[in-house]
């Protein structure tokens, strides 16, 4: 399984924005984004936050469907390969290209994961995953790219509910809201698919709409 090596607040600072790719740590003095206000790398200071310049001029077409593709791979953790397979499948699936890319990515079991509230993280989330801790229909699985459907159910196995971190998940669980198209019981520390997220129900700082543009030029 392919994996992100590189320190995830550096991708946070180029994107000019908190993308919370660290959880509960995003919201502390220590978050690398609050204490450094430029772009990594050697010119971050004179290009100033998410590299587009400190200059007047408008960014390109090109750029801004670069800045929105990249942010939404980074936001969810995927790599450009599983990314580009994603949109090709939202391309054949009936209704806008764009909604059904993010409904795919929201489906993932790693991110409802995160989404049920018992991961702090996407990231943290997928290495509970990896890590064989949840079940999917009552069947062990640990592949955090795995596709949900409506009516798929997503639990704690019962083997893990014993380790110290479910025992005092509940306490964390309950500051959490579940969306809407989840149902989350955190008695139970189980979770099913209703039906798949509306539009208002996903992150609405990503533009689907300049990924497909991205992607239809090329």
């Amino acid at each position: 399984m392919a994996k992100l090596l590189s320190s995830v607040c550096k991708l946070c600072r180029r994107e000019g924005e908190k993308l919370y790719l660290k959880g509960e740590r995003c919201f502390t003095p220590k978050c690398s984004f609050e204490r450094r206000d430029f772009a990594p790398g050697q010119h971050g200071r004179t290009a100033g936050r998410g590299g587009k310049g400190t200059g007047t001029g408008r960014a390109s077409d090109f750029a801004r469907q670069l800045r929105a593709k990249q942010k939404a791979r980074r936001v969810y953790g995927v790599l450009e390969r599983q990314f580009r397979r994603y949109y090709d499948t939202a391309i054949t699936r009936r209704g806008l290209t764009g909604l059904n890319l993010l409904q795919i990515l929201e489906s993932r079991l790693d991110n409802v994961v995160f989404r049920l509230g018992f991961a702090s993280s996407r990231a943290q989330a997928r290495l509970l995953v990896t890590h064989g801790h949840f079940t999917v229909n009552g069947r062990r699985t640990d592949v955090p790219s795995m596709l949900l459907s409506e009516g798929d159910t997503i639990a704690v196995r019962e083997g893990s509910s014993k380790l110290n971190y479910f025992k005092e998940l509940n306490a964390y669980t309950e500051k959490r809201t579940a969306p809407g198209w989840l149902n989350r019981d955190i008695k139970s520390m189980s979770g099913s698919v209703l039906r798949m997220p509306e539009r208002s129900e996903i992150d609405g700082s990503l533009d689907e709409q300049l990924i497909v543009e991205y992607y239809s030029r090329r």
